[in-house]
C-alpha cells in the first residue's frame, strides 16, 4: 500500500527528465520492426519505376519459385476486401479525387506505387523474390509540375478529365470580416505601395527517424495491427470503413514511434497491402520499408506556388493582402492533403491588421508522390510568405524590418482580436516577445557590424533576418471542422483509473511519436490529483486500451488531450470527495482538497485520495447508494483554436565569392502560454528550428523529367547534422490561453514555422545592396552564387539603393507585467 504523501511543489513547470527516455536510450524500445510473432512471415513491395503507366502484364512465376516464398499477390488477387487509402477532407463538394488502391490494378500514377506484394519466410527472401517479378508497362506522358498541371495538357489521371482537384476561397468582404481586396489594392496603386511577389515552397520529405513498419496478425479473434503511425484510432476506423471488417474485430497498436512530423499522419498503402497479404496467407506478416522506399513512397510536404499582392499606404501601414496559390497534391488526395493549404488560409494575415484579405487555392494532381501534412501543415507556408513580404515592404519604405512589423501588428491591449480572416486571437503580447528577442540578440550591435562590413565591402556580408509569427493550434473545434467538411471531429478523450494500491493510470487518446506525453501527462495528473509523479503510468496508442481518441497532429495533444486529462482528474476528485466525506463523517460541502488530501475545513481531520481509492476498492464502508469506483472519463472539444506566437531573429554570413551561407546567431522568444515542462519545450523548439532552417538552406525533393525522384537517398536529399547548425538562444514569454484550463497554446510546430523566413530574410538582407530581393529555397551555395552573378551583370531584381536598417528597441510599447521568462536554452 502506498503511504499518504504530500508534495511540496507543483509538477507543472518542472524540468522533469522524460520518463520515456529510460527505455528509448537503453535500447529497450518497442519499435514495430522489433516485434516478432510465432510463424511470422515478411512482405516486400514490388514498386513501379515509372511515374505514369498502364500495367499490361505481371509475371510472378519466377518469384513464386524463389526460396522461402509463400505467396506473390497482385491487386487482382486481393481486390475484394483490399480496402482503400482514404481522403478524409474533401474541401469542396466537387473536388476531384482519384481512387487510391493499396495495390494498383492497371494504372500507375506515380513512381513507387505498389504493383505486387511478395510474402516469404524472411525479409531478405521477400526482397530477393520481389526483384524476380516481371511487370510489363505501357508508359504514358507524365505531368510533374503544379503550374503545368493547371494547363491540363497532360493528365495525371486521364479518367478524371482534368488535373484540377479543387478551387477553394476565403474572402474577407464576403464573410464580413474585412473590406474589398481589389478596391484596397487599387487605392494603393493610386496613392500608396503595392508589393507583388511569387514565392516557391519547394517539396520536402518528412524523413522521420524510424522508417514505416507494419505487422498484421490475423490469427486471433481480432485482427491486430502494430504500425508506426501517428493515428491508430483513425486507422482502425478506416480499415473497418474500407474493407468491411467490423471495427470491433480490429485492434491497432502504435508502439514506440520514432518520429513522424506529419509523415505518419496517414492510412498508408503499405498498411493496407500488408493487411491484405496477412489475411490471404492466414499468418502474421511484417513489412518494414527501406529508407529509399520511405523517401519515394512516404508522402511529401509543401510544394506550392504562391502569388502574393500586398497593399499599403506610403508610410508602410498595410491595408490589403491577396493570396493565390497553386498547390501540388501529387498523384492522390491524401488523408488531409487537400485541406493542408486551407489550414494556411487563416494565417497569411498573421499578426497584422489588414483591412482586406482574399485567399484562393487551386489544388492540382500530378504524377508525383502524394503530398500531405508536414510539420506545421499550411501554417509554415503562410508565415513564410507574409514575413518575406513584410521585409520587402520595409525595404520599399526604407525602414527597419522590425519597425514595419511593430507599426502593423496587433497590440497587446487589443486582445482578444478578430483578424481579417475571421479568427479570434485570444491572447498575446508581440511587443514583449520581440523586445526580449532584440535584447538577447544584440540587434543594434549586429546592425552596426553589418553597416561596417558593407562600408568596407567585405566579401562576407552579414544579414539579419526577422520572423514574427503566430499559428493556430489545438486542431480543432469539431463544429469548425464540420463546417469545412472534414471527416472527423476535433475532440480528445482521457480516462483516469485510481488503482487500489495508490497508483494511477492515465489513458489518453493522443498517440505520441516523440513529444514526451508520458512525462507531461504525468505532471498534469500529479498536480490535479496530488499524487507523486512517479506513481502515474500513462497508457496510449492501443485502441484496445485507449478505445477513444483522435490522435496526435496539428499541435493538438496538450491543448486538447492535456485538457481532457485535467477534466478527467477533476471528475475523480469530485467522486472521491463523496467517499471522503462519508469516511470523515463530514459534509461534502465542508471538505477542502489540496495536495492529494481531503480535509474538513478548519481542522486537521483528513484523508488522502489514495486511501479513498483503497476504500472504494474494498467497498466495506461506502455511502448508501454509492456505486463503487472513482475512476473517470472526460472528452474535451475545444471552443476555439489557440494561438501561440513568437519572434525569431537570425544572423547569417553570406560569402559573396562562393555563395556559402553560414549561421552566425539565432535567437527566438516564443509565447506558448503555460509551459508544462520547459525541458520538453526546449527540445520541441530546437528540433523545429532545425527543420525550418533545413528548408531554407538544404532540403528539396527533386524529380527528373521522367518523374523519377533523384533525391531518393540521404546522399542527395540533404538533411542537416549537428555540425551544420549552431546553438540557439531560446526563451519564452507567457500570455496564457483563455480557451483551456491549463492556459497552454501548443509548441510542436512553432520552430518549423518561424525559422524558415527568418533564415531566408537574413540571406536576402545580406545581399539586398546588390539588388537581390529573393532567392528560391533552398538557398544553396549554387543558387546564392548565381543570384550574385546575375545581380553583378545588371540582372538583379529590385532596387540597388542600400537601406541601412536601424531599430530602437525602446520604441516597443511593451507591457511586461504579464510576461514571464523561462530558461535560456543556449547551452543545449
Amino acid at each position: 500500500m502506498t503511504a499518504v504523501e504530500t508534495r511540496p511543489t507543483a509538477e507543472v513547470g518542472n524540468r522533469r527528465l522524460r520518463k520515456e527516455d529510460q527505455r528509448l536510450i537503453t535500447g529497450r524500445t518497442r519499435w514495430t520492426d522489433n516485434i516478432v510473432l510465432p510463424g511470422m512471415l515478411h512482405a516486400a513491395m514490388v514498386r513501379s519505376p515509372h511515374a505514369h503507366a498502364m500495367v499490361t502484364g505481371i509475371d510472378t512465376a519466377a518469384a513464386r519459385q524463389a526460396p522461402g516464398v509463400i505467396a506473390v499477390l497482385t491487386g487482382a488477387d486481393v481486390k475484394d476486401g483490399m480496402g482503400a487509402v482514404a481522403n478524409a477532407w474533401p474541401i469542396t463538394t466537387d473536388q476531384k479525387a482519384p481512387a487510391h488502391l493499396p495495390i494498383v490494378l492497371d494504372h500507375v500514377a506515380c513512381a513507387g506505387e505498389i504493383v505486387a506484394v511478395v510474402v516469404a519466410r524472411s525479409a531478405a527472401q521477400a526482397r530477393d523474390a520481389a526483384e524476380l517479378v516481371d511487370v510489363d508497362y505501357d508508359e504514358l506522358p507524365a505531368v510533374l509540375d503544379a503550374k503545368d498541371a493547371v494547363e491540363d495538357a497532360v493528365l495525371a489521371h486521364p479518367d478524371l478529365g482534368t488535373n484540377k482537384s479543387a478551387l477553394w476561397r476565403l474572402d474577407s468582404a464576403e464573410q464580413g470580416s474585412g473590406t474589398d481586396v481589389d478596391e484596397e489594392i487599387a487605392k494603393a496603386r493610386a496613392d500608396g505601395i503595392v508589393i507583388e511577389r511569387e514565392f516557391r515552397q519547394q517539396r520536402l520529405i518528412p524523413a522521420f527517424m524510424e522508417p514505416r513498419s507494419t505487422v498484421v496478425d490475423p490469427t486471433g479473434e481480432q485482427i491486430t495491427v502494430w504500425t508506426s503511425t501517428q493515428v491508430p484510432h483513425i486507422l482502425r476506423f478506416l480499415i473497418a470503413a474500407t474493407t468491411g471488417i467490423p471495427e470491433s474485430k480490429v485492434r491497432v497498436i502504435a508502439p514506440d514511434v520514432g518520429g513522424g512530423f506529419g509523415g505518419k499522419l496517414q492510412t498508408t498503402a503499405e498498411e493496407f497491402a500488408t493487411l491484405a497479404a496477412a489475411r490471404h496467407v492466414g499468418k502474421p506478416v511484417k513489412y518494414t520499408e527501406t529508407r529509399s522506399e520511405s523517401l519515394v513512397s512516404g508522402h511529401h510536404g509543401r510544394d506550392q506556388y504562391q502569388q502574393l499582392t500586398l497593399a499599403a499606404t506610403k508610410d508602410g501601414t498595410v491595408t490589403a493582402l491577396k493570396v493565390d496559390l497553386v498547390a501540388n497534391l501529387g498523384a492522390y488526395v491524401g488523408l488531409v492533403g487537400g485541406g493542408v493549404p486551407v489550414l494556411g488560409a487563416w494565417m497569411f494575415n498573421a499578426i497584422y491588421k489588414f483591412r482586406a484579405y482574399r485567399f484562393t487555392v487551386q489544388t492540382v494532381l500530378t504524377n508525383t508522390t502524394w503530398v500531405d501534412a508536414y510539420r506545421g501543415a499550411g501554417r509554415p507556408e503562410a508565415t513564410y510568405a507574409v514575413e518575406r513580404l513584410m521585409d520587402e515592404l520595409a525595404a520599399e519604405v526604407g525602414v527597419d524590418p522590425l519597425q514595419i512589423r511593430e507599426q502593423n501588428w496587433i497590440k497587446h491591449e487589443e486582445f482578444p482580436f478578430t483578424s481579417v480572416a475571421g479568427m479570434t486571437y485570444d491572447s498575446g503580447n508581440y511587443e514583449a516577445a520581440t523586445a526580449r528577442a532584440v535584447e538577447l540578440f544584440d540587434y543594434e550591435g549586429l546592425r552596426r557590424e553589418q553597416r561596417e562590413r558593407r562600408e568596407r565591402k567585405d566579401p562576407v556580408q552579414l544579414g539579419i533576418g526577422v520572423s514574427t509569427f503566430t499559428e493556430m493550434c489545438g486542431l480543432a473545434p469539431s463544429r469548425i471542422l464540420g463546417a469545412l467538411n472534414y471527416g472527423a471531429g476535433g475532440w480528445e478523450h482521457a480516462s483516469i483509473r485510481m488503482l487500489p494500491t495508490g497508483k494511477v493510470e492515465v489513458i489518453t487518446g493522443t498517440s505520441p511519436h516523440g513529444q514526451g506525453h508520458e512525462t507531461a501527462w504525468s505532471q498534469i495528473a500529479a498536480d490535479r490529483l496530488g499524487v507523486p509523479f512517479e506513481d502515474i503510468e500513462v497508457l496510449h496508442g492501443d485502441t484496445q486500451i485507449a478505445p477513444r481518441g483522435l490522435d496526435t497532429y496539428g499541435s493538438r495533444s496538450l491543448v486538447v488531450g492535456g485538457e481532457a486529462v485535467v477534466r478527467a482528474a477533476d471528475k475523480v476528485v469530485e467522486k472521491a470527495k463523496i467517499v471522503a466525506a462519508h469516511l470523515l463523517e463530514a459534509s461534502v460541502d465542508d471538505l477542502e482538497f489540496s495536495r492529494g488530501r481531503f480535509t474538513v475545513r478548519g481542522t486537521d481531520n483528513g484523508i488522502g485520495i489514495t486511501e479513498v481509492a483503497t476504500a472504494q476498492f474494498t467497498s466495506h464502508n461506502l455511502p448508501a447508494g454509492f456505486e463503487p469506483g472513482i475512476d473517470a472519463d472526460a472528452t474535451f472539444d475545444p471552443d476555439a483554436f489557440s494561438f501561440p506566437h513568437g519572434t525569431h531573429l537570425c544572423a547569417a554570413e553570406v560569402d559573396t565569392e562562393t555563395g556559402q551561407v553560414t549561421l552566425r546567431k539565432y535567437v527566438c522568444v516564443d509565447d506558448i502560454g503555460q509551459i508544462i515542462n520547459p525541458l520538453i519545450v526546449e527540445g520541441q523548439v530546437h528540433g523545429g528550428i532545425v527543420q525550418g532552417i533545413a528548408q531554407a538552406l538544404w532540403e528539396e525533393a527533386v524529380f527528373d523529367d521522367q518523374g523519377t525522384l533523384v533525391s531518393g537517398s540521404f546522399v542527395d536529399y540533404t538533411l542537416p547534422t549537428t555540425a551544420d547548425t549552431i546553438s540557439f538562444v531560446t526563451e519564452n514569454t507567457t500570455s496564457p490561453s483563455t480557451t483551456n484550463t491549463l492556459g497552454t497554446k501548443g509548441v510542436g510546430e512553432a520552430g518549423a514555422i518561424a525559422s524558415t523566413p527568418a533564415v531566408v530574410n537574413a540571406v536576402v538582407d545580406a545581399l539586398r545592396p546588390l539588388g537581390i530581393t529573393d532567392i528560391q529555397m533552398p538557398c544553396t551555395p549554387e543558387r546564392v552564387w548565381k543570384a550574385i552573378q546575375s545581380a553583378g551583370a545588371g540582372q538583379g531584381r529590385g532596387t540597388t539603393d542600400e537601406v541601412q536598417p536601424h531599430f530602437e528597441a525602446g520604441s516597443l510599447n511593451q507591457d511586461t507585467s504579464s510576461t514571464g521568462t523561462a530558461t535560456n536554452g543556449a547551452d543545449q
